[in-house]
């Protein structure tokens, strides 16, 4: 059972948190002009405002721990979203010939910003990537090619091109809450997904609540957080179900009501 806008307090609304979304630091082209530009599809800033939050981009940028700490003061809750591979060297691998070309700004800007939302307790929602760099990030490593592993291309079908899965929802976790009456019995949801990698060995301080039928881990939790939350696959492409993004505004709200002082 999905929901929509209408199901949730519009984003204009006095109380309605404000979310910061990582973005993409890529190349890219506008009228006359190519060079290095902050990007984010448009799909997520649409699943934070159908879902009531006001939606900020969090570009990479330099960081300290200090500075993690003054961004998620001015938010209320956070979107680690998808995007290029984890750089393997920070799990001490080395690189598979099909691992993309590191991004070492977004890697450090998205570890400092997970790290600080965990010392504070600030609702998080990790998508893809998201998923995979709170896994490295508190020390887990990836399968740098899935296919490797499941032996077919189901995840990532081509480029540009989702895949559809269905994947089992631990029953009782904070996932199960979130997506409430599940699309199958027993705990099954179908789900788009886009990843040539996934979690390997799993952090200490995270716990699987969602995975396919092969195995891949779809989704970890951090035991004893308020909200967070990181799945490997893509919720902000299915319109007509923003729960998960539901989930994160109204524990955003509720966080931001817990600081705020009577």
């Amino acid at each position: 059972m999905g929901s929509s806008a209408s199901d949730t307090a519009a984003s204009g609304s006095p109380d309605a948190p404000v979310i910061g979304v990582t973005t993409y630091l890529e190349r890219s082209q506008t009228g006359v002009w190519d060079l290095p530009a902050s990007f984010l599809p448009k799909v997520y800033l649409d699943a934070v405002t159908d879902a009531g939050g006001i939606a900020v981009l969090l570009p990479p940028q330099p960081v300290t721990p200090e500075v993690a700490h003054r961004v998620l003061a001015s938010i209320d809750g956070l979107i680690v979203s998808g995007g290029a591979d984890v750089d393997p060297r920070r799990y001490g691998q080395d690189a598979h010939e099909r691992t993309g070309a590191p991004r070492p700004d977004r890697d450090a800007w998205e570890d400092a910003l997970l790290t600080a939302a965990i010392e504070e307790d600030v609702p998080f929602l990790g998508i893809c990537r998201g998923a995979q760099m709170l896994n490295v990030a508190l020390g887990g490593t990836l399968v740098q090619h899935l296919p490797d592993v499941v032996g077919n291309d189901d995840y990532q079908p081509a480029p540009a091109v989702f895949g559809e899965k269905r994947v089992a929802v631990e029953r009782g976790s904070r996932l199960d809450a979130v997506l409430g009456e599940t699309d199958e019995p027993g705990g099954a949801v179908d789900v788009h997904v886009y990843h040539h990698q996934a979690i390997d060995r799993v952090a200490e301080g995270l716990v699987v609540t969602a995975r396919t039928d092969e195995g891949v881990i779809e989704a970890v939790e951090v035991d004893g957080a308020s909200f967070g939350v990181a799945v490997q696959w893509h919720p902000e492409e299915n319109a007509a179900d923003r729960r998960l993004f539901a989930g994160l505004v109204e524990a955003a709200r509720t966080h931001r009501t817990r600081r705020t002082p009577a």
